[in-house]
């Protein structure tokens, strides 16, 4: 039996500019993968994840990958890291259609739908993961600009890709939309990003009311503190190097211990009876209700 790898402990002072990238990051996330292994749980499913080109959406892809789907990726402009994904998914033995763009752009997000249809020849499940955040220290800091692209990236872009994305999708789709922690409990310095969040959460209860008789489920995955580049690319140095101190485990996870719950709301095997759920691997954090 492959044992997994030991997780990543607290990492070192660091930046690197945003959107940042997986290879410059000390230490390296686990994002591959490399000890999971595949039940055919997703066979002939096709999938498109945005925000897939590395951290949580690439680990989600390569899982997708192992499990039968192929993958369509949504990114920014991350070549580099979405081009080592496509690798990976490839060596899985599945598709893998590279979709670069701003998906804070309104055109943008119906137009990676359709690409991802025509490459992929339809699509099963989508997996809405793109995420922008910045820290402020009070809300007087927080410019309406922020805000904006803030809220354009982070649940905009999940209304109108999932819009776009119903017109091609029957029963037994699955959406999956990322959540975070701070969009059940707030911060105090992401503001605008946990709104966003608690707004994502709201969405997917009400989407999964929604499409139940159409038999299409819609769920949420809720982490806490992850190792991706955007911590690197939008914390300073100083809470990079506490990242993930602050829950019991003492730790950040990595993409790795996060995309498995991903693979569980896609296949129907594993959880046919669960829409409008949010599942929270935040560390050992106990939350009320």
């Amino acid at each position: 039996m492959v044992m997994p790898e030991e997780p990543n402990t607290t990492p070192p002072p660091q930046s690197q500019p945003y959107p940042g990238h997986s290879g410059d990051m000390d230490p390296e996330p686990r994002d591959e993968m490399r000890d999971y292994v595949g039940r055919e749980l997703l066979a002939g499913r096709r999938a498109l994840i945005t925000g897939g080109d590395s951290g949580i959406g690439r680990a989600v892809a390569i899982a997708f990958a192992k499990e039968g789907a192929d993958i369509a990726i949504a990114y920014l402009n991350e070549h580099e890291d979405a081009n080592h994904t496509r690798k990976l998914v490839e060596a899985a033995g599945r598709r893998c259609a590279l979709l670069p763009g701003d998906l804070g752009d309104r055109d943008h997000c119906g137009s990676v739908v359709e690409q991802a249809v025509s490459e992929l020849g339809g699509l099963d499940i989508l997996v809405n993961n793109v995420a922008y955040q910045a820290p402020v220290e009070s809300l007087e800091e927080l410019s309406d600009e922020q805000w904006e692209h803030t809220f354009a990236v982070n649940i905009h872009s999940y209304y109108r890709v999932t819009k776009a994305a119903l017109q091609h999708m029957r029963e037994g789709s699955v959406i999956i939309n990322t959540s975070s922690i701070n969009g059940l409990r707030g911060n105090k310095t992401l503001i605008d990003y946990a709104a966003t969040k608690g707004a994502i959460n709201a969405f997917t209860y009400s989407m999964a009311q929604n499409l139940v008789e159409r038999g299409i489920r819609v769920n949420a995955v809720a982490p806490g503190p992850v190792w991706t580049p955007l911590i690197p690319a939008t914390f300073p140095q100083e809470k990079v190097e506490k990242f993930g101190e602050q829950v019991p485990m003492k730790r950040a996870a990595d993409p790795d211990e996060i995309a498995p719950s991903y693979v569980f709301f896609a296949a129907g095997r594993l959880s046919s009876y669960y829409t409008g759920e949010i599942l929270a691997p935040i560390g050992g954090e106990t939350l009320p209700g």
